[in-house]
């Protein structure tokens, strides 16, 4: 049986342990098998505060913009295969369309934003606002992307479009 792996640090590791099968919803059949035992996940948090977040900070708004259409297409590409997993947890193909087609189309919504921004790794908020008589003094807001990990608790009702549309956000934001 498949033991589905997990894309950790930049690799697929297959994780240890007996792990927990899924089954197909409708024939029992056993499908996979899901595990996380043994990811060192302080190291996952780590790699992602040290690699993940400063190559994103770097990017710009265009090129976020441009990686989320590049993922959107690679995903639609390969949308067949999402239908298929969705069939085996007992929805309908009308009852899957508008998680993984809309998953898509969110994740081409956000990139489509790029058009919005500048081609920097930030933006200006607003006008400058003179902070001291005869404008010698000014000050400035600047939106950068933050520092740090995002982490996203997805409910099961939408598993794709659910986890894209967090993650879109924070990828355009470079976070």
């Amino acid at each position: 049986m498949k033991k589905l792996g997990n894309y950790v640090m930049g690799q697929w590791v297959e994780a240890g342990g007996k792990g927990q099968t899924l089954y197909h919803a409708v024939t029992g059949e056993p499908l996979a098998i899901a595990s996380t035992e043994g990811l060192d996940f302080k190291a996952v948090l780590n790699h992602a505060r040290q690699k993940g977040n400063p190559a994103l900070r770097k990017m710009t708004f265009q090129e976020r913009g441009r990686m989320l259409r590049a993922l959107a297409l690679y995903l639609t590409e390969r949308k067949e295969q999402f239908y298929n997993v969705s069939y085996q947890t007992g929805a309908t193909r009308a009852d899957s369309w508008i998680d993984i087609e809309g998953g898509f189309g969110n994740l081409f919504s956000n990139a489509s934003l790029r058009r919005k921004l500048p081609d920097t790794p930030f933006t200006l908020d607003g006008d400058p606002v003179a902070l001291s008589k005869g404008n010698t003094f000014m000050g400035h807001h600047i939106l950068v992307p933050k520092e740090g990990v995002a982490i996203h608790i997805n409910a099961y009702n939408f598993p794709v479009w659910g986890m894209l549309e967090k993650i879109a956000v924070n990828l355009m934001a470079g976070v």
